[in-house]
Order: C-alpha cells, then sequence, then structure tokens
C-alpha cells in the first residue's frame, strides 16, 4: 500500500449558514474530490440552537467526516482529537477498499478474524504516522466568534505542536469566512508551520454573514490549485501518485 495524501478541511464554527450555496451540498462535492470534511461547532456558555447542530452534522456526514460540538476551553484537545480520528477513518476506509480488491466485494475489515484485524490496525496506525497529511482549516469570523478566536487560536498550534510529532509531513492553510471584501478569504497559504497564524489572527475582522457554503465551495477549489501546482511542478504522473490514496 503507498504511503499516500490525507486531504482533510477542518470547519470550526459556531452556527449556522445564512449566505449562497447549500453547505451540505459543497461537503458532498469536496467529498467526491478526495477530501474528508470535519466539522467543529463551538461554544461558550449559551447553547447553540438545534438547527446549528443538525447543520454541523450533515455537512460531516456529506463530507464522510466527523463532526462534534465542544465547549470553548475543550477546543484544543477536540481539535487533535477529530484531526486524528479522522485520519484512521480515512485510512480504515483505504485498508476495507484494498481488501475487496484482494478477498472478494464482501469482505471487510470488521469480518476478518480478531488476530488479522489487529495486524491490520497496526499498519493502519502506522500509516497514520508515515502518510503525508494535508489540512486546510476553515474559520467563522461571523460576529458571533468573536470572542472565541483566541481559543481557537491556541487551539490550531496546540494541533500543529501535536502533529509534528509524526515522521509524515504535514501541510496546513486558512480560510476564514467572511473575509474583509469577500465572502471568503485566504488567511495563511500552505505551509508546515501552522505557528505562523501568531501574527494574523489579532489581525482578522469579526462580523457580519455566516457564509458556509461558499466558504466549502473555496475550499474545494484551494486543493485544485494546490494538486494543479505539483503537477506543473513534478510532471502527471509523478504527481498523481502522490496525490492518490
Amino acid at each position: 500500500m503507498k504511503k499516500g495524501c490525507l486531504k482533510q478541511i477542518l470547519l470550526i464554527t459556531d452556527g449556522c449558514s445564512n449566505q449562497g450555496e447549500d453547505p451540505v451540498a459543497m461537503a458532498a462535492l469536496a467529498r467526491e474530490s478526495g477530501l474528508t470534511v470535519n466539522v467543529i461547532g463551538v461554544i461558550e456558555d449559551d447553547v447553540i440552537e438545534e438547527k446549528g447542530v443538525q447543520e454541523i452534522e450533515e455537512i460531516a456526514s456529506a463530507g464522510g467526516g466527523i463532526s462534534q460540538i465542544v465547549y470553548a476551553e475543550q477546543l484544543s484537545q477536540t481539535v487533535q482529537m477529530v484531526t486524528r480520528k479522522a485520519m484512521t477513518q480515512t485510512l480504515q476506509g483505504v485498508v476495507n477498499k484494498e481488501l475487496r480488491q484482494i478477498l472478494g466485494n464482501e469482505k471487510k475489515l470488521e469480518e476478518l478474524p480478531p488476530e488479522t484485524r489487529g495486524e491490520v490496525m497496526e499498519v493502519v496506525d502506522e500509516l497514520g504516522e508515515t502518510a503525508d497529511l494535508r489540512v486546510l482549516i476553515m474559520i467563522d469570523t461571523s460576529a458571533s466568534m468573536k470572542h472565541k478566536l483566541p481559543t481557537v487560536k491556541e487551539a490550531l498550534l496546540d494541533l500543529s505542536l501535536s502533529l509534528n510529532a509524526r515522521t509524515g509531513n504535514n501541510e496546513f492553510a486558512v480560510l476564514v469566512f467572511p473575509g474583509k471584501r469577500k465572502e471568503v478569504e485566504k488567511l495563511m497559504e500552505w505551509t508546515p508551520h501552522l505557528n505562523t497564524l501568531t501574527n494574523i489572527f489579532p489581525k482578522l475582522a469579526v462580523g457580519g454573514i455566516t457564509p458556509t457554503g461558499p466558504a466549502l465551495r473555496e475550499a474545494r477549489s484551494f486543493f485544485e490549485e494546490k494538486r494543479s501546482l505539483r503537477r506543473r511542478i513534478l510532471g502527471d504522473h509523478q504527481s498523481f501518485m502522490e496525490e492518490s490514496m
């Protein structure tokens, strides 16, 4: 099994989308493009409304990812947990696909004998440490997130420290929505150094609408731009091998 690259979108928000395309449909399109969409709903003392919880769950489900509602003070641990769990879930899907090719369409990981299943999970764990990881972080900067952004920054810095212990390469990029002049704004280009957010976060403008659907649409395009660039640099064949899982 080749090492491959795990590609995730990590959406951090505290409320319902209210502008642009249906975010659930955009998450489904992202999944078709080989991306996993994970969603973390952040609350403080207030209670996130039922509509918001439903949307968070539906976006993650459509995107093949994980959803989690969390109080702001627990965000650091949750961001790391969701990212790691999504990696394992994606790798299990890859393993199941390869098992079906080898053993037939009816065979799944859960149906293997316990000893064999344990050996396969060891491979999954090893791949989780060695596979390259590309995480596009999407941050809701609508008005209600103003007092939560310092906690978001701390959580992302902790995520960087946690993932740097892996042997695989990590790359991060950050989009915020809404931006200063448009619905979605690129805050940070692809980089292995998430700690560069330290200087960027204080400059964030907070307020306005919550265009989650357009943000997910832009996220998909962001990965496509990255892949196109790699193809131009490496050549079609090598880039295809690195982008495939």
